[in-house]
């Protein structure tokens, strides 16, 4: 069997493996890492081969057998124990590294500077980017109709169509056939009448007086179109199946086209489409007329007709800040931008145009207003690109908090925080004014990115660790395992973006505001919010005098990861004071006792509780 014979050939690797090992050298985290891996394959395929066995032996209704019962030896001496039935399965270490991470890069544009856009209209918030399907394709996307024996009542008569009348009163008299070739249609002690040229509709008021003028009066009319002449047309030229196609004299140019498959939007024209009859061209139809205003040439198609496809015309393509993105056919040889302007309709917001295309063989692009693009020129597979070239006037900010005016505030972009707070309504009562802060959405990518680099510099520091011992290597991967379940952790917690704009004497930074930027004002508080390594973390009432212990022990004092050298106070307004020692506490304030690691017993202590503190920073999390 494959499997088995896989499980031997693996057993018999790790064999002379071990037979040729050398005496136990250095080993690194990952090199542990990866034995684990070989053992944990080699017992899944122990598993696999297990339930194939037991498998068959139900089939064969027999007790099952296991051929690796005894425990298997790998390089460097390890031993494998034997699997038994039911045995729980191992999984590997997770990927360590994420999905996601922050690419925005010192030096890219801010949001108040406002760099290119192009956001699409209200009404299409999932429109895909870009132009990729060719303008009118959708007329093709629906299944072709049935042919149907009732016509509409604007459907004009033609020799062929099979009529019924029907004449009682003063005579009795029926008819039901088909118009002859002259347009006529007999009805006896009448004689002929005159239906070919006539409305469905009005088919019964026009044999009504025709009757009228034989018998005038106890004369009633029944008049009914039966059904309309079968004909059959050819579709040919650039469509997806061209060939001949039956339907009535009452459908359109449009209904043969769909039963041809459409237009075939790679290669097909939708402006250049003939209707040819006996050798000469009757109609061109120009589908962007019906695209855009509805209307079709009044052409009756006949049997034997031919619609004829051109190839495609050159094509222009319109994205970005515009309601129609889509590829248009160019009428002519070229295309000046107002035209395109027409088709595509851009968005008020548009203000510039990227125009990309080849000229003479070579790359051509070109970077203009919408009034200078109106008079360029496009040619075949231009793309033009419509977009927001134009730094917002205004910023808009949030606040938050103890406020009394409004929440949404608008100012101009060069604005600081100290001149909106001044109209910004509070009660001092409530309103703790020196602890103001600001959540800035820039502050927090770049928080992001900062924690980012120093997990990414922890992971390497945990993996490409040297240890003397297999021994040591073993501790160590215990280790990386424990460590990179905290890196996931910390992978995913959101920085939220303070910043402190107050001094430690309560005086405003005058910052300026960016467009997103939420000015939080905190409520005064009488309480101090005591965390991290104490035994009962909760909020003490603030009294003055108490000093650091005095809020620690009213925590039920540390735990045994705490110490008072690692203690760090945190403001009401987001500033941080390292060494609180000879520091006195405020209400609002939040004392915080990070872990104590010892560098000697981890190897990576001094990293990892560098990351712990830089993450309880960023997040207000404590992983």
């Amino acid at each position: 069997m494959r499997l088995e014979a896989m499980l031997r050939a693996a057993a018999l690797a790790a064999g002379i493996a071990a037979w040729w090992a050398p005496p136990a050298a250095a080993q690194t985290p990952m090199q542990a890492i990866q034995q684990q891996q070989q053992q944990q394959q080699i017992q899944q395929a122990q598993q696999a081969l297990q339930r194939q066995q037991l498998e068959q032996a139900q089939q064969q209704q027999t007790p099952p057998t296991t051929s690796y019962s005894a425990p298997l030896t790998l390089g460097g001496g390890a031993r494998v124990p034997a699997l038994t039935p039911g045995a729980p399965p191992t999984y590997s270490l997770p990927n360590l590294v994420g999905p996601e991470r922050v690419l925005v890069r010192p030096g890219e544009v801010t949001q108040s500077e406002g760099g290119p856009t192009a956001s699409g209209p209200l009404g299409e918030t999932g429109r895909f980017p870009g132009a990729t399907a060719v303008f009118g394709a959708s007329l093709f996307t629906r299944e072709s109709t049935a042919i149907t024996d009732a016509p509409n009542p604007n459907y004009v008569i033609v020799p062929g169509d099979r009529v019924s009348l029907r004449v009682w009163g003063a005579i009795e008299s029926e008819a039901l056939g088909v118009v002859d070739p002259s347009g006529f249609l007999f009805l006896p002690n009448v004689g002929p009448v005159r239906v070919a040229g006539v409305r469905a509709g009005d088919l019964q008021r026009v044999v009504e007086a025709e009757v009228q003028k034989v018998y005038t009066s106890q004369v009633r009319v029944y008049a009914v179109l039966l059904s309309t002449q079968r004909i059959g047309v050819f579709v040919t030229g650039f469509v997806r199946t061209p060939g001949r196609f039956g339907g009535s004299a009452a459908d359109s140019v449009l209904d043969f086209l769909v039963r041809a498959g459409g237009v075939d939007p790679g290669r097909g024209s939708f402006r250049d489409i003939s209707v040819q009859r006996g050798g000469r061209t009757v109609v061109t139809i120009d589908l962007y007329r019906f695209l855009l205003e509805g209307g079709l040439p009044p052409i009756r198609l006949q049997e034997g007709d031919t619609l004829v496809v051109a190839r495609q015309r050159a094509m222009v393509g319109a994205d970005g800040a515009v309601r129609n993105n889509y590829l248009f056919e160019v009428p002519n040889r070229a295309m000046t931008g107002r035209e395109l302007m027409e088709y595509a309709r851009p968005l008020p917001s548009a203000t510039n145009a990227v125009v990309r295309g080849t000229r003479g063989g070579q790359p051509f692009s070109r970077y203009a207003t919408l009034a200078e693009l109106s008079r360029i020129q496009l040619g075949d597979q231009d793309m033009v690109t419509f977009i927001t070239d134009s730094p917002a006037r205004t910023v808009r900010v949030t606040v938050e908090g103890s406020r009394l005016g409004p929440s949404v505030l608008v100012t101009d972009r060069d604005a600081n925080l100290c001149g909106v707070l001044d109209h910004v309504a509070v009660d001092p009562a409530l309103a703790d004014t020196g602890s103001v802060f600001l959540l800035r959405p820039s502050v927090a990518q770049q928080q992001r990115r900062a924690i980012d680099e120093a997990l990414d510099r922890l992971e390497r520091q945990l993996f490409m660790a040297v240890s003397a011992t297999t021994g040591v290597a073993a501790i160590r991967a215990s280790e990386a395992q424990l460590v990179s379940s905290y890196i996931q952790r910390a992978r995913r917690t959101q920085p939220e973006g303070r910043l402190v704009v107050f001094s430690d004497a309560g005086q405003c930074v005058p910052v300026r505001l960016e467009d997103g930027d939420v000015i939080v004002i905190p409520e005064r508080s009488s309480t101090v919010l005591v965390s991290g390594e104490v035994t009962a973390p909760r909020a003490v009432v603030y009294r003055p005098g108490m000093r650091l212990n005095d809020y620690v022990r009213a925590a039920g004092g540390f735990t045994p990861r705490g110490r008072e050298s690692t203690l760090m106070v945190r403001r009401a307004s987001g500033e941080l004071v390292l060494d609180p020692a000879n520091q006195t506490l405020r209400p609002g304030d939040e004392l915080i006792a990070l872990p104590y690691l010892d560098p000697k017993s981890f190897q990576i202590g001094a990293d990892l509780l560098g990351l712990i503190y830089q993450v309880a920073v960023a997040t207000r999390i404590f992983l």
